[in-house]
């Protein structure tokens, strides 16, 4: 296979490409796992959800997806076993997305999965280039929060 060398490409194009080789790699993990039945739009629940629930409107805003999307997501999740939904003690109407013990061994999979993918850019590209990388993209992230004032990223053991 001949590779390709992208002179200047646009900055979007490039973080596509490596976010398709991350996320091929912790798909791969999650299927020899057993979770072959994870898809990526599925991603969004299992970074964002808590272990005290969380509505599908607010999973919706932390992933910036549509909330047709997300329910979509859930009812997928839900109907493989990944998920349940219980009523909101503090919403009449609301319900909230709970992980399932089968949803729960997902996270780690998949951040262990991660943490590879992290560790063999690193050999690739250098320890301190790859902090360097992360570290203005973390800056950037924080200034663009700042201005919409959106909670963009999850904790790091939240999602891969």
């Amino acid at each position: 296979m001949e590779k390709h060398k992208l002179p200047s490409a646009p900055l979007g194009l490039l973080l596509r490409l490596l976010h398709q080789h991350w996320t091929q790699a912790v798909e791969a993990a999650l299927d020899e796992a057993g979770y072959g039945d994870i898809r990526p739009p599925h991603a969004n629940v299992f970074t964002f959800a808590r272990p005290d629930g969380i509505q599908v409107s607010e999973l919706t805003k932390l992933a910036h997806v549509r909330k047709q999307t997300m329910t979509q997501a859930v009812e997928e999740l839900e109907r493989l076993g990944y998920v349940e939904r219980r009523p909101d003690p503090n919403d009449r109407r609301g319900r909230l997305v709970f992980l399932t013990e089968r949803g729960r061994g997902v996270r780690p999979i998949a951040v262990a999965a991660g943490r590879l993918v992290d560790e063999r850019w690193a050999g690739i590209a250098g320890a301190e280039e790859m902090d360097q990388i992360r570290q203005a993209l973390q800056r950037l992230l924080g200034r663009l929060q700042g201005e919409d004032g959106a909670a963009i990223v999850p904790d790091d053991e939240a999602g891969s």
